[in-house]
């Protein structure tokens, strides 16, 4: 399969902090030693040389600390899991989880999804986590977010068919903002039927303690769509 990337945009740019708090020296000895051994390839790339035998390919984007991806990945060693994350202290942490959990199949990569989305060959991952990113709340920060029209084309060209995207957040605004654009441009499709879909964590979920934390102004809201067939 060949890569087929997005038209050349701008120079990209993740808001907000890269760095806050000193890194532990543990964690800091590890962005030395183990990031590079679990860092994604530079230029266009095809997961599934990573792990010939994964039964899926998954995409978490901003993935916080990591305890998420993590999880899913010590569950399911049948899995790839790629996370994605601007914020060097997340990655240091979801560094840990790799050390202490002996995970050979997480890869962690600090940098902007998008950049890293637009090397992937179509039709390459089965599913996409987009897990309570920064919600920007005020009106003049909307294009801030991390959910924009372009942004959903481009994650439904590297997803099967049929393939999943959850976005998750506590944040009422948000949760309107990115439902209207998964669905107004007939990539995706909803197939919830009743409220507690949404409301409700999917079965498979996995609660990390930012989520306990509730910092939004609503109940966490889960949207999982399926992307449609080209």
């Amino acid at each position: 399969m060949t890569v087929n990337p997005q038209q050349p945009h701008g120079a990209l740019r993740s808001y907000g902090r890269i760095k806050s708090r000193p890194i532990k020296a543990r964690q800091a000895a590890l962005l030395d030693t183990l990031a590079p051994q679990v860092d994604l390839p530079a230029g266009p790339f095809d997961p599934r040389d990573l792990k010939p035998d994964a039964r899926e390919i998954w995409l978490e984007i901003g993935f916080g600390g990591g305890e998420h991806m993590a999880g899913q990945a010590e569950r399911d060693p049948g899995l790839l899991i790629m996370g994605v994350e601007p914020f060097l202290n997340g990655v240091a942490s979801a560094l840990r989880h790799v050390e202490e959990r002996g995970l050979t199949n997480l890869r962690v990569h600090q940098g902007d999804a998008r950049d890293v989305v637009d090397r992937l060959p179509d039709g390459c991952l089965d599913r996409i986590f987009i897990l309570f990113p920064d919600p920007w709340p005020k009106a003049r920060h909307h294009k801030r977010r991390i959910v924009q029209t372009e942004f959903l084309a481009a994650l439904h060209r590297v997803l099967k068919p049929g393939g999943r995207l959850r976005f998750a957040t506590d944040w009422a605004a948000y949760a309107d903002w990115t439902l209207e654009r998964l669905l107004g441009g007939g990539l995706f499709d909803w197939p919830a039927e009743r409220a507690d879909d949404w409301r409700t964590p999917p079965a498979d979920h996995l609660t990390t303690r930012y989520e306990e934390k509730r910092l939004g102004d609503c109940a966490p809201v889960f949207l999982d769509v399926v992307a449609v067939a080209a």
